[in-house]
C-alpha cells in the first residue's frame, strides 16, 4: 500500500474506533475502508507496537489506549511510516554532477523538503482523532438532513 494510502487508512481505522462503542473486526472495518481485512490487520499490527491501539489475543478487535482527544494525527503519521524513506518528497538519485545545477540540487532539495516535512507534521499535531471523528458525524448529520429533506 501506498505510503499516503496507510495514512489515511489508519485514521479512517482509528475513526471507526472512535466512534464505535466496544470492539469492531477488522472484517467491518475493511468493509468501512473497501480492502481487504489482512491490511487492516497489518494497520492495526503498526497501530498497537505505536501504542495507539491494544488488542488482546483471542478477543476480536481492538480498542484505543487513551482518549481520541489525546491522539494526534502526528502520532498516527509517525505510526504508519514504515523508516526515513517515507519522507514527505523523495529526492532524485544521481543527478550529472559536471552540471550546475545536478551537482547541487539535492542538498537544496534536502533542505527545503526537511522545512515542508516539518511544517505538515506541525500541522498534524495540532489536529487530534476526536477532532477528525466529530467532524466526520457532522457531516454525516448534515448529509442526513439533507437527505430527509430531498
Amino acid at each position: 500500500m501506498a505510503y499516503n494510502s496507510r495514512f489515511a487508512v489508519a485514521i479512517h481505522t482509528l475513526s471507526l474506533l472512535d466512534s464505535t462503542e466496544g470492539r469492531i473486526t477488522s472484517e467491518l472495518i475493511a468493509g468501512s475502508v473497501n480492502t481487504n481485512p489482512v491490511v487492516i490487520r497489518r494497520m492495526i499490527s503498526l497501530l498497537t507496537k505505536a501504542g495507539i491501539l491494544r488488542t488482546q489475543p483471542g478477543v476480536a478487535g481492538a480498542q484505543l489506549t487513551r482518549p481520541s482527544s489525546e491522539i494526534t494525527l502526528l502520532d498516527v503519521y509517525r505510526a504508519v511510516q514504515n523508516d526515513s524513506r517515507d519522507d514527505l518528497f523523495a529526492i532524485h538519485e544521481n543527478p550529472n554532477p559536471n552540471c550546475d545545477i545536478g551537482r547541487n540540487i539535492q542538498q537544496e532539495l534536502e533542505q527545503v523538503f526537511a522545512r515542508a516535512q516539518r511544517a505538515m507534521e506541525g500541522e498534524l499535531e495540532q489536529i487530534t482523532l476526536r477532532q477528525v471523528t466529530t467532524d466526520l458525524q457532522q457531516m454525516e448529520e448534515i448529509r442526513q438532513t439533507i437527505s430527509r429533506q430531498g
